[in-house]
């Protein structure tokens, strides 16, 4: 099999290559058959399937691309009449009663990278035993003829636009309590990150955004919503005197929060504060489902408000299967993916920013005041991830030896108390934990470190990578 026709890989969230190299017009068309033949017998296929597509280069046509296939295949096929958010595409499928939900991005991947994400009936993240059924089907799935054209299905009717954005707006309307942001005069900065967040929060409240314009190249930045990549608005902040800034991401289902001092909110905190303003202030039952690599200042929460509490591997489709079947109050993992009861059962970086805005007016106090009653509640707690790439063969060899290591042994100059291996590799040391696991969606190693009362991170994550050579 060719390399522009080789089988296509679906990672923690969707399948994701660079354009032009295997995400192609070729492959995006091999995706759509085998989703579609999969999906052909699905109780809801009458009721049709949903398709949007956010700010990337290209994402419209292969958005159309797509379209086409499933048109052919003879499925009622709505796509977004706009580039829209991935929540967006979640929120149609189930209102809209479909059978699944296709948006075309790759999320907070950089520029180079496109990608294809799937959504259940509920709303949520595709079902890993349904993506594994796509899988084996493209492995039978050849070079795809579509026959019909995008332009000849509009005018037949089996493809049709919808206007996503405007039901988004007015489903959020809803759900938010807009007047009460409005009366708590906040000064609110938000960076849409040139993603498809941008122009939705200034629909309704006076705010200042940045980079609210179409950009493909991101600003040569990657539209990730982590520390580094926000030094533009932690500036701004500093000099405007904001009360908050709010980050979403390239497809807008994960967030970032900035303080009024210009200091970067970890995504620990972001959770945490979001848990205690659901459960404290609006008085939201339920369980709690948090992935394996999040903050255990979550458990301590839990358990000290008798909370019932899911760990679940990384990757937000795991946390949405329990969502769809459980009461669950929260679920969130450590990149800034949150979903809420009532919402949906995924990720919403517009949705949960306006909670917060909610929750300011709410509680009356700053961010920073915020995060220290939950330092005085239950003690500090320090949280880092680095990113490393490397070659395969030495990823392979660092896993290899991390599966070797048992209590007793040193990592990061730690001596490990015991080992977790429900996603990588999780090792426990007196004041803290590190986990080391492969990326799903990108050549590199992730490795995660918390340590609580002092701040080590940084040593200890140092070491690691020095201790595997990397």
């Amino acid at each position: 099999m060719s390399k522009n026709t080789e089988p296509v890989k679906f990672g923690t969230d969707g399948w994701r290559g660079i354009i032009a190299d295997t995400y192609t017009f070729e492959n995006v068309k091999r995706v759509a058959a085998a989703t579609a033949t999969v999906f052909k017998n699905h109780p809801k296929i009458n009721k049709g399937i949903i398709i949007g597509y956010d700010t990337r280069f290209q994402s419209k046509e292969f958005a159309q691309t797509a379209a086409a296939v499933f048109g052919n295949n003879g499925i009622k096929t709505f796509i977004t009449d706009s580039f829209v958010t991935t929540p967006t595409v979640s929120l149609l499928s189930r209102d809209l009663n479909c059978a699944l939900g296709v948006m075309i991005t790759a999320s907070h991947n950089p520029y180079q990278y496109n990608g294809y994400k799937l959504k259940d009936e509920f709303g949520g993240s595709m079902d890993p035993d349904e993506i594994a059924k796509i899988e084996k089907e493209l492995f039978k799935t050849g070079e795809v003829k579509t026959g019909k054209s995008f332009e000849e299905l509009l005018n037949s009717g089996i493809v049709e636009y919808f206007k996503g954005n405007e039901y988004y707006l007015n489903y959020l309307r809803d759900k938010i309590s807009i007047d009460k942001i409005k009366k708590a005069g906040l000064k609110i900065i938000y960076d849409a990150m040139y993603g498809a967040g941008q122009n939705i929060i200034n629909t309704y409240i006076d705010i200042r955004q940045l980079h609210g314009e179409v950009n493909p190249s991101f600003g040569k930045n990657a539209p990730e919503p982590v520390e580094k990549n926000l030094t533009e608005i932690c500036s701004e902040m500093k000099d405007g005197k904001y009360d908050i800034g709010i980050v979403t991401d390239g497809d807008a289902d994960r967030i970032a929060i900035i303080d009024e001092n210009g200091d970067f909110l970890d995504a620990q905190k972001t959770f945490a504060l979001l848990l205690k303003y659901l459960y404290e202030k609006k008085g939201m039952k339920g369980k709690v489902v948090r992935g394996f690599s999040t903050s255990e200042l979550i458990r301590q929460y839990c358990e000290k408000n008798d909370i019932e509490l899911a760990t679940v591997p990384i990757g937000f489709k795991h946390i949405s299967k329990i969502m769809i079947t459980d009461d669950v109050l929260i679920g969130a993992e450590e990149s800034g993916g949150i979903g809420i009861k009532g919402h949906l059962p995924e990720r919403d970086g517009v949705y949960n920013g306006m909670l917060y805005l909610e929750m300011l007016a709410e509680f009356g106090k700053s961010i920073s005041e915020l995060k220290q009653d939950l330092d005085k509640e239950f003690g500090k707690y320090f949280y880092k991830r680095n990113d490393v790439r490397t070659t395969e063969e030495k990823k392979l060899k660092t896993l290899e030896t991390c599966g070797s290591l048992k209590s007793g042994n040193e990592i990061g100059g730690k001596k490990i108390l015991s080992v977790d291996t429900l996603d990588g590799y999780k090792y426990f040391f007196e004041n803290g934990w590190i986990i080391i696991r492969a990326s799903g969606t990108e050549p590199l190693l992730r490795i995660y470190c918390e340590t609580t009362d002092t701040d080590n991170t940084d040593e200890i994550l140092s070491k690691t990578i020095k201790q595997f050579g990397l």
